[in-house]
Protein backbone atom coordinates (compact mmCIF):
# COMPACT_ATOMS: atom_id res chain seq x y z
CA UNK A 1 0.00 0.00 0.00
CA UNK A 2 1.66 3.34 -0.89
CA UNK A 3 1.17 6.31 1.08
CA UNK A 4 1.71 10.40 0.07
CA UNK A 5 0.97 13.58 1.96
CA UNK A 6 -1.47 15.71 0.20
CA UNK A 7 -1.66 19.30 1.02
CA UNK A 8 -5.18 20.87 1.40
CA UNK A 9 -7.92 23.63 3.39
CA UNK A 10 -11.26 22.04 4.26
CA UNK A 11 -14.54 23.78 5.31
CA UNK A 12 -17.16 22.71 7.31
CA UNK A 13 -20.63 23.59 6.46
CA UNK A 14 -23.22 22.29 9.25
CA UNK A 15 -26.80 23.32 10.47
CA UNK A 16 -30.45 22.45 8.98
CA UNK A 17 -29.70 24.38 5.78
CA UNK A 18 -26.31 22.90 4.77
CA UNK A 19 -26.85 20.34 2.52
CA UNK A 20 -29.74 22.41 0.47
CA UNK A 21 -26.52 25.30 0.06
CA UNK A 22 -24.48 23.41 -1.19
CA UNK A 23 -26.28 21.14 -3.53
CA UNK A 24 -27.16 25.51 -4.87
CA UNK A 25 -23.76 26.21 -5.34
CA UNK A 26 -21.59 23.15 -6.38
CA UNK A 27 -21.51 21.51 -10.06
CA UNK A 28 -22.54 17.59 -8.87
CA UNK A 29 -25.71 16.04 -6.52
CA UNK A 30 -24.67 16.67 -2.91
CA UNK A 31 -28.85 15.59 -2.48
CA UNK A 32 -27.49 12.01 -3.47
CA UNK A 33 -24.70 11.51 -0.78
CA UNK A 34 -25.50 9.04 2.09
CA UNK A 35 -23.68 9.72 5.21
CA UNK A 36 -19.90 8.77 4.89
CA UNK A 37 -20.40 9.47 0.89
CA UNK A 38 -18.86 11.64 -1.04
CA UNK A 39 -17.97 13.71 -4.70
CA UNK A 40 -15.85 15.41 -6.45
CA UNK A 41 -17.27 18.88 -7.09
CA UNK A 42 -16.80 22.47 -8.91
CA UNK A 43 -17.04 25.78 -7.94
CA UNK A 44 -17.70 28.01 -11.27
CA UNK A 45 -18.48 31.26 -12.18
CA UNK A 46 -21.87 31.96 -14.10
CA UNK A 47 -19.82 31.50 -17.30
CA UNK A 48 -18.30 28.40 -15.94
CA UNK A 49 -15.00 29.17 -14.97
CA UNK A 50 -13.22 26.95 -12.46
CA UNK A 51 -13.35 29.27 -9.39
CA UNK A 52 -12.52 26.08 -7.41
CA UNK A 53 -12.10 22.09 -7.34
CA UNK A 54 -13.69 20.92 -4.38
CA UNK A 55 -14.26 17.27 -2.96
CA UNK A 56 -18.07 17.20 -0.29
CA UNK A 57 -17.69 14.71 2.09
CA UNK A 58 -21.17 14.63 4.65
CA UNK A 59 -19.81 13.34 7.37
CA UNK A 60 -23.46 13.62 9.18
CA UNK A 61 -26.88 14.17 8.19
CA UNK A 62 -26.19 17.91 8.90
CA UNK A 63 -22.94 18.17 8.77
CA UNK A 64 -20.31 18.56 5.54
CA UNK A 65 -16.85 18.79 4.97
CA UNK A 66 -15.60 20.40 1.62
CA UNK A 67 -12.02 19.90 0.92
CA UNK A 68 -9.95 21.75 -1.63
CA UNK A 69 -6.54 23.34 -2.84
CA UNK A 70 -4.68 24.78 0.19
CA UNK A 71 -3.94 28.31 -1.48
CA UNK A 72 -7.93 28.63 -2.33
CA UNK A 73 -9.34 27.67 1.20
CA UNK A 74 -10.16 31.08 2.70
CA UNK A 75 -11.70 32.16 -0.55
CA UNK A 76 -13.89 29.11 -0.64
CA UNK A 77 -14.81 29.64 3.13
CA UNK A 78 -15.77 33.48 1.83
CA UNK A 79 -18.09 32.34 -1.33
CA UNK A 80 -19.93 30.13 1.08
CA UNK A 81 -20.62 32.77 3.25
CA UNK A 82 -21.04 35.15 1.38
CA UNK A 83 -23.92 33.17 -1.02
CA UNK A 84 -25.48 32.00 2.50
CA UNK A 85 -28.17 34.54 2.79
CA UNK A 86 -31.18 33.50 4.63
CA UNK A 87 -30.14 29.45 5.10
CA UNK A 88 -29.79 28.40 8.44
CA UNK A 89 -26.22 26.56 8.57
CA UNK A 90 -22.58 27.22 9.73
CA UNK A 91 -19.13 27.67 8.01
CA UNK A 92 -16.08 27.26 9.41
CA UNK A 93 -12.18 26.76 8.56
CA UNK A 94 -11.15 23.59 10.50
CA UNK A 95 -7.76 21.98 10.84
CA UNK A 96 -6.75 18.39 9.37
CA UNK A 97 -3.98 16.36 7.53
CA UNK A 98 -4.31 14.31 4.47
CA UNK A 99 -2.99 11.52 2.52
CA UNK A 100 -3.63 10.03 -0.17
CA UNK A 101 -3.73 5.83 -0.13
CA UNK A 102 -3.31 3.56 -3.04
CA UNK A 103 -4.86 0.65 -2.47
CA UNK A 104 -6.80 1.75 0.26
CA UNK A 105 -10.29 2.63 1.49
CA UNK A 106 -11.82 6.24 2.48
CA UNK A 107 -12.96 9.19 0.86
CA UNK A 108 -13.31 9.09 -2.88
CA UNK A 109 -10.63 11.14 -4.60
CA UNK A 110 -9.99 11.77 -8.34
CA UNK A 111 -6.51 9.33 -8.17
CA UNK A 112 -7.44 6.17 -9.94
CA UNK A 113 -6.69 3.67 -7.28
CA UNK A 114 -6.37 6.27 -4.41
CA UNK A 115 -8.40 7.37 -0.85
CA UNK A 116 -8.29 10.34 0.97
CA UNK A 117 -7.72 9.46 4.44
CA UNK A 118 -7.63 12.36 7.27
CA UNK A 119 -5.96 12.56 10.13
CA UNK A 120 -4.62 9.09 10.04
CA UNK A 121 -0.55 9.92 10.99
CA UNK A 122 0.52 7.77 7.80
CA UNK A 123 4.06 7.31 6.78
CA UNK A 124 4.43 8.61 3.36
CA UNK A 125 5.61 5.89 0.96
CA UNK A 126 5.63 7.86 -2.12
CA UNK A 127 7.66 11.52 -2.50
CA UNK A 128 6.28 14.57 -4.38
CA UNK A 129 7.49 13.86 -7.73
CA UNK A 130 6.61 9.98 -7.45
CA UNK A 131 2.84 11.54 -6.91
CA UNK A 132 3.14 13.85 -9.53
CA UNK A 133 4.49 11.24 -11.92
CA UNK A 134 1.32 9.52 -11.39
CA UNK A 135 -1.05 12.19 -11.57
CA UNK A 136 0.22 13.40 -14.72
CA UNK A 137 0.47 9.87 -16.12
CA UNK A 138 -3.14 9.19 -14.77
CA UNK A 139 -4.05 12.23 -16.76
CA UNK A 140 -5.73 14.21 -13.51
CA UNK A 141 -5.61 18.19 -13.90
CA UNK A 142 -4.50 19.78 -10.73
CA UNK A 143 -5.45 23.23 -9.76
CA UNK A 144 -2.75 26.02 -10.84
CA UNK A 145 -1.41 23.90 -13.27
CA UNK A 146 -4.44 22.39 -15.98
CA UNK A 147 -6.90 24.29 -13.81
CA UNK A 148 -7.76 27.83 -13.61
CA UNK A 149 -10.00 30.68 -15.02
CA UNK A 150 -9.15 30.55 -18.23
CA UNK A 151 -10.52 26.38 -18.48
CA UNK A 152 -13.72 24.78 -18.95
CA UNK A 153 -14.66 21.88 -16.73
CA UNK A 154 -15.11 19.51 -20.28
CA UNK A 155 -11.69 20.44 -21.68
CA UNK A 156 -10.32 18.78 -18.62
CA UNK A 157 -12.96 16.29 -18.77
CA UNK A 158 -14.33 17.16 -15.58
CA UNK A 159 -17.77 16.97 -16.84
CA UNK A 160 -17.71 13.18 -16.57
CA UNK A 161 -16.36 13.16 -12.68
CA UNK A 162 -17.50 16.11 -11.24
CA UNK A 163 -20.28 17.40 -12.81
CA UNK A 164 -24.07 15.92 -12.69
CA UNK A 165 -26.30 16.84 -15.48
CA UNK A 166 -29.69 15.90 -13.42
CA UNK A 167 -29.67 18.19 -10.62
CA UNK A 168 -31.30 21.59 -10.30
CA UNK A 169 -29.66 25.07 -10.82
CA UNK A 170 -26.18 26.21 -9.68
CA UNK A 171 -24.06 29.10 -11.00
CA UNK A 172 -22.18 28.07 -14.28
CA UNK A 173 -24.81 25.35 -15.12
CA UNK A 174 -26.20 26.91 -18.16
CA UNK A 175 -23.09 26.77 -20.32
CA UNK A 176 -22.09 23.49 -18.90
CA UNK A 177 -25.19 22.09 -20.23
CA UNK A 178 -24.78 23.49 -23.38
CA UNK A 179 -21.74 22.50 -24.31
CA UNK A 180 -22.43 18.82 -23.36
CA UNK A 181 -25.57 18.41 -25.01
CA UNK A 182 -25.11 21.10 -28.41
CA UNK A 183 -21.82 21.12 -28.91
CA UNK A 184 -18.20 20.01 -27.82
CA UNK A 185 -14.51 21.42 -26.31
CA UNK A 186 -12.33 23.31 -28.86
CA UNK A 187 -9.42 21.61 -27.21
CA UNK A 188 -8.75 18.84 -24.63
CA UNK A 189 -6.36 17.08 -21.94
CA UNK A 190 -3.86 14.71 -22.94
CA UNK A 191 -0.65 12.52 -21.84
CA UNK A 192 2.16 12.95 -24.06
CA UNK A 193 5.76 11.93 -24.13
CA UNK A 194 8.65 14.32 -24.92
CA UNK A 195 12.30 14.90 -24.63
CA UNK A 196 12.33 17.49 -22.45
CA UNK A 197 10.61 19.08 -19.28
CA UNK A 198 9.49 22.40 -20.95
CA UNK A 199 8.38 25.44 -19.35
CA UNK A 200 4.38 25.82 -17.76
CA UNK A 201 2.09 26.59 -21.09
CA UNK A 202 4.91 25.94 -23.47
CA UNK A 203 3.64 26.07 -26.75
CA UNK A 204 2.86 23.00 -29.00
CA UNK A 205 2.77 23.09 -32.66
CA UNK A 206 1.59 20.68 -35.36
CA UNK A 207 1.91 21.35 -39.14
CA UNK A 208 3.43 24.82 -38.18
CA UNK A 209 0.27 26.07 -36.25
CA UNK A 210 -0.07 26.22 -32.33
CA UNK A 211 -2.08 23.44 -31.73
CA UNK A 212 -2.09 23.55 -27.72
CA UNK A 213 0.19 24.17 -24.40
CA UNK A 214 2.08 22.21 -21.66
CA UNK A 215 0.45 22.13 -18.39
CA UNK A 216 2.64 19.92 -16.25
CA UNK A 217 5.90 17.49 -17.02
CA UNK A 218 7.73 15.32 -14.81
CA UNK A 219 10.89 13.15 -15.81
CA UNK A 220 10.71 9.23 -14.90
CA UNK A 221 13.45 7.43 -13.57
CA UNK A 222 14.22 6.25 -16.86
CA UNK A 223 14.90 9.64 -17.77
CA UNK A 224 11.97 10.13 -20.50
CA UNK A 225 9.47 12.52 -19.71
CA UNK A 226 6.05 12.30 -19.25
CA UNK A 227 3.56 15.51 -19.46
CA UNK A 228 -0.10 16.92 -19.37
CA UNK A 229 -1.30 19.14 -22.20
CA UNK A 230 -4.12 20.65 -23.55
CA UNK A 231 -4.82 20.14 -27.53
CA UNK A 232 -7.17 21.13 -30.11
CA UNK A 233 -9.74 18.16 -30.70
CA UNK A 234 -8.89 18.18 -34.13
CA UNK A 235 -5.33 16.78 -34.04
CA UNK A 236 -5.41 13.50 -34.42
CA UNK A 237 -4.28 11.34 -31.00
CA UNK A 238 -1.19 9.76 -32.72
CA UNK A 239 0.07 13.19 -34.08
CA UNK A 240 3.55 14.10 -33.71
CA UNK A 241 3.91 17.72 -32.04
CA UNK A 242 6.79 20.26 -32.15
CA UNK A 243 7.85 21.59 -28.60
CA UNK A 244 10.63 24.00 -29.54
CA UNK A 245 13.84 21.41 -30.13
CA UNK A 246 11.41 18.36 -28.24
CA UNK A 247 9.35 16.39 -30.11
CA UNK A 248 6.17 14.77 -28.30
Amino acid sequence: MDVAARARAYVRISGPDAREHLQNLVSNDVDALQVGDACPALILTAKARVIAPVVVWRRGEQDFLVLTEPELGDAVRALLVRMRMRLRCEIEAEEHTSALVFGGEGIATEFPGAAEVLDADLEPTLDPDELERRRIEAGVPRWGRELDDRVLPAEAGLDATHVSFSKGCYPGQEPIARLHYRGHPNRGLRVLELADVPEYDAELVHDGKVVGRVTSAVRRNDGSVVALAYVRTEVPEDARLELAHAAA
